[in-house]
């Protein structure tokens, strides 16, 4: 199983910033990497707010209390709900927020939940286990064989920003005639009927970006982004930073636009006119950090 580490740590820390006994949260605390850079510098009684959707992170995330104790604070439960989760837990004053956006090592590697495409798995990719067994929970597979061919087209090409979606979608309905497409290792197959070969040797999968726009529509990756910006900025001090770590250039468009209206409104300063991006150095050591990028506010 390959280590989890955090992108740009480096430059998390330093747009943060976290200073003695401030308090955190790190709303997608998954292996607890960022978590854990965080609370070795927010000593003595600085807390950290972690919280997780896929309970098994947070169980995962217990091995930090053994260090740091009633400093850290896991919920199981999504970003989008924060101002519910700070209100119910009292977790105030909140100096920063951060989000990392990225899809976790261990979904990749050790769910069972169908999000790699490597593993023979069935297309569940909810997040969520409080959903599984329920009836009317959607899934990848009931987008594969219940959408119309259109919406299927419509969400590889907006969320994959595959230019074969047309083909892949219309390949999906001829194959579901023939009987369902229950796992990732059928609609890999599909996807590599479809794609020209030459095209099928490039350094990201042939498959990535329909696996990527089928995980963003059965968690609804956009809209809990969309819910939860506004809820950091009221939640967060004054003077406190909110940091968002996208890796698709839909949440990074709407972080954008979501400083960009902010700051017209005179609620927040951007300290990030570029977006910040991995250096050579750090990709070669972690790949994953590739498409990384850091935006960063301050509220005023």
């Amino acid at each position: 199983m390959t280590i989890h580490i955090p992108v740009l740590k480096e430059k998390v820390l330093e747009y943060l910033s976290p200073g003695q006994n401030e308090n955190f949260i790190d709303g997608t605390i998954g292996e607890g990497g960022h978590t854990k850079l965080i609370l070795e510098k927010n000593i003595p009684n600085g807390k950290v707010l972690g919280i997780d959707l896929d309970p098994g992170q947070i169980e995962s995330d217990k091995w930090l209390m053994a260090d740091y104790k009633d400093r850290l604070i896991l919920e199981n439960n999504s970003y989008a709900n924060l101002k519910e989760i700070i209100e119910r837990l009292s977790f105030i004053p909140t100096n920063g927020i951060l989000v990392d956006l990225g899809m976790s090592s261990v979904h990749l590697e050790s769910s069972s939940k169908g999000f790699s495409f490597k593993l023979d798995q069935s297309l569940d990719m909810r997040y969520d286990d409080r959903l599984v067994g329920l009836e009317n929970s959607l899934t990848a597979e009931k987008i594969l064989n219940e959408w119309p061919q259109d919406k299927i087209e419509k969400i590889i090409e907006n969320y994959g920003e595959e230019k074969y979606a047309r083909k892949i979608a219309e390949k999906i309905i001829e194959e579901r005639k023939k009987g369902r497409i229950k796992t990732t290792l059928q609609l890999v197959e599909i996807i590599k009927n479809t794609i020209p070969k030459k095209f099928q040797n490039n350094k990201i999968h042939c498959a990535t970006r329909t696996f990527q726009a089928l995980r963003i529509a059965v968690n609804d990756e956009l809209g809990n982004l969309e819910k939860f910006l506004p809820q950091a900025i009221d939640v967060l001090s004054s003077g406190g930073r909110l940091a968002v770590i996208s890796f698709h250039s839909l949440e990074d468009r709407i972080v954008k636009n979501f400083f960009n209206q902010k700051a017209k409104e005179g609620l927040i300063k951007i300290l990030t006119k570029k977006p910040i991006i991995a250096e050579a150095s750090e990709i070669k050591d972690n790949p994953r950090s590739r498409s990384a990028k850091l935006r960063v506010a301050i509220k005023i």
